[in-house]
């Protein structure tokens, strides 16, 4: 671990910048990093993972709050729901093969990254909030909640779709209101997750603060990104990652098999591509103009 540790640390500090920069998204990196580079068993990689995205959204929240782009009544119904979804997944996944969890995060990656590719679609911002349809609202954060506390991903990119859906809010606003949603639900999934796993809290510190730290600059960087690029390039970043996390749960024959890896390398390629073509498509729009169309939460 003493190796490894500075390179877990450095590369946690992406973590914090995908929250800045596009509202989450910090669970899809901090899984593999504390998986296949800090060398953690599944169960504690999740948990410390809930605990890193849960201090980093919550901070995350505090610009939101100042600029009014939270709905603080909205944000508590659906994180009170998520959070006990979340600490019963968190409580079920210790009943679960390690393996299945890993496969059912890298299935959330690849939904992650399509959503990330396609875009959102204009939910209509101008529309002003509508009555909340309370027990829609609750099944929905408690799904999103188990998810949660199953794999140890934020959920943020189910909760803006929802947020905007069913509560009419501007895009902007759910985002701010996701993450809160997000720092609740992952602190629920922490506590269910510390009755059968134990966490490494010197490395949980570590990589916490190096995440705090790289939101920071997430959000400094936000008015310099395009925002199509940003979201698109991200999102097929996610697509490999995803593609590998699943390769590594299939069985050891299969894993060796070299047509495996040359088309998984070939997607790379195939991403890396598609990411210079969209920043050449790219009419230079900063994220920060149009946060609606660029923060997949998650």
């Amino acid at each position: 671990m003493s190796a490894t540790l500075p390179l877990t640390v450095g590369l946690a500090v992406l973590i914090g910048v995908s929250l800045g920069l596009l509202g989450g998204g910090g669970s899809i990196l901090a899984v593999p990093l504390l998986v296949y580079v800090a060398d953690l068993p599944v169960r504690e990689a999740i948990a410390t993972s809930l605990l890193v995205v849960g201090v980093t959204s919550l901070v995350g929240v505090l610009p939101h709050a100042r600029a009014h782009r939270v709905r603080w009544r909205t944000g508590l119904v659906f994180g009170l729901a998520g959070m006990a979804g979340a600490y019963a997944g968190g409580r079920l996944s210790g009943h679960l093969p390690p393996t299945l969890l890993l496969t059912g995060f890298a299935v959330l990656m690849l939904a992650t990254a399509a959503a990330m590719i396609r875009g959102r679609r204009t939910t209509g911002e101008a529309a002003g909030p509508r009555e909340l349809p309370l027990a829609r609202v609750l099944a929905d954060g408690a799904v999103v909640g188990l998810a949660t506390g199953l794999v140890g991903a934020g959920g943020g990119f189910l909760v803006v779709p929802a947020l905007a859906l069913l509560g009419g809010l501007p895009v902007p606003v759910a985002i701010g209101t996701s993450l809160l949603v997000i720092a609740m639900k992952s602190f629920a999934g922490l506590a269910g997750y510390l009755w059968t796993v134990d966490i490494n809290w010197p490395l949980a510190a570590a990589v916490t603060v190096a995440a705090v730290l790289g939101s920071l600059l997430g959000g400094l960087l936000t008015s310099r990104v395009p925002a199509d690029v940003l979201r698109r390039s991200f999102g097929w970043f996610v697509l490999v990652m995803g593609g590998f996390v699943l390769v590594r749960q299939l069985p050891g024959g299969v894993r060796a098999d070299p047509a495996l890896w040359t088309g998984l390398a070939g997607l790379a390629v195939g991403a890396v591509l598609a990411a210079l073509a969209c920043a050449r498509r790219s009419p230079g729009a900063p994220v920060g103009v149009d946060r609606g169309s660029t923060r997949p939460a998650g």
